[in-house]
């Protein structure tokens, strides 16, 4: 009977040997521009995935929406088990297909290989870890691999924007699952994340009253100075011990300097780490009251999503990965970090979620955005023995 550390020993040689058609996969979904919100463009790329999918063998199925683009879903039954779990769960992988970057970005920045990193819009957050589980799992149909329980890997189009169109899809298969498997980037330098912030965006619209600066100064009420008070109070409410924040970071008001500012408005961003830190943030929203006399304030937006909160079941499924990555021969270590993934909504149902399980490398929404190559075949071997034996 093979033992784990010899599956994983050899799960690692064997992506050893096929880095380079790996790599060669990552590069071709790389050089397919999937910008978020541009429709066309990620149902092109995910019927070019779902046509690679079906052509091993898979059931595919795929989900469109007009403004966001496709979503594809692959299950994988269960095969070749003599040990399969009792529980009738699904283990569910997650990926998302769309960028930040704009169409036009490839011919600027190409693909390119210097140093050991491969480099390339949306290539680390996050095309390789798409790469990474379409090969993976390619891998264990084509060696006869078992696995304990049957697997779907769900490629989301509209991550990037907050899954408004995904998220239904993605808590309906959460509902089936015993765990979660996500392949967002890790943190630079290999770990995984155990922890990430819920958050929302809204809008803070400011209602005054236009008069002539300079010949009726008392007359109006300056929307942008009543403005200025609401982004004051609304940066009081952050609480950086509980990982709660708050950025007013766009604000517009006003149409000529000699004018008191009849309207303003302010974008803003909201962070939380624990539930009861967004109620609060809520509830605070909901009173705030103008302090300028005959000046209003309104309030729009909401959380578009949970936090994933690190708990003694997420731990226990990265003590499991540690391990896995000890016979593979790396330490893997876990953090938590400000931005949400689809992953959240998982974890908000009460399933254990796993996520950074990509390509370790850098430049996420950035312009050096990189993969270390060396680290591929590493990344594929866990992958690969989570799916084997969770």
């Amino acid at each position: 009977m093979i033992t784990q550390p010899e599956s994983c020993r050899t799960f690692l040689a064997h992506f050893q040997d096929l880095r380079q058609e790996l790599l060669e996969l990552i590069r071709w979904l790389v050089e397919q521009e999937s910008m978020t919100r541009v429709a066309a463009a990620t149902t092109a790329i995910a019927e070019n995935l779902a046509e690679k999918l079906q052509a091993d063998g898979v059931q595919v199925d795929t989900f469109t929406d007009a403004r966001y683009g496709t979503n594809v879903r692959a299950r994988y039954p269960l095969e070749n088990s003599s040990e399969s779990a009792s529980d009738n769960k699904q283990l569910l992988i997650i990926g998302h297909i769309d960028t930040v970057w704009p169409m036009g970005t490839l011919a600027q920045r190409p693909f390119r290989i210097e140093d050991g990193r491969a480099y390339g819009p949306g290539i680390f957050d996050m095309k390789s870890g798409v790469g990474l589980a379409v090969f993976v799992l390619r891998t264990f149909k084509k060696l006869g691999r078992a696995t304990r329980r049957p697997v779907t890997l769900l490629l989301t189009c509209d991550e990037e924007t907050g899954s408004h169109f995904s998220r239904e899809l993605i808590e309906e298969e959460a509902h089936r699952s015993k765990a979660a498997l996500v392949l967002e980037p890790p943190i630079p330098g290999g770990r995984v994340k155990t922890g990430r912030k819920g958050g929302g965006e809204f809008e803070l619209l400011i209602k005054g009253r236009a008069a002539h600066a300079g010949n009726d100064p008392r007359g109006g009420i300056s929307a942008i100075t009543e403005l200025a008070h609401q982004t004051l109070a609304i940066n009081a409410m952050s609480d950086y011990d509980v990982g709660t924040t708050l950025n007013v970071g766009v604000v517009s008001g006003g149409v000529l300097c000699n004018v008191i500012a009849a309207d303003a408005r302010a974008s803003i961003d909201m962070r939380y780490s624990v539930v009861a830190e967004g109620e609060r943030i809520l509830r605070a929203f909901a009173a705030l009251k103008p302090v300028l006399d005959g000046a209003k304030v309104e309030i729009r937006g909401q959380i578009n999503r949970p936090p994933l909160v690190r708990n003694p079941s997420i731990v226990k499924l990265f003590e499991h990965a540690r391990e896995l990555a000890g016979y593979i021969g790396f330490e893997l270590g876990e953090g938590s970090v400000g931005g949400g993934s689809d992953g959240n909504f998982v974890a908000a149902l009460g399933v254990p979620v796993l996520d950074g399980l990509g390509v370790d490398g850098d430049g996420a929404h950035a312009e050096h955005e990189h993969i270390i190559i060396d680290d591929i075949p590493r990344r594929a071997a866990l992958l690969a023995a989570l799916i084997e034996t969770i």
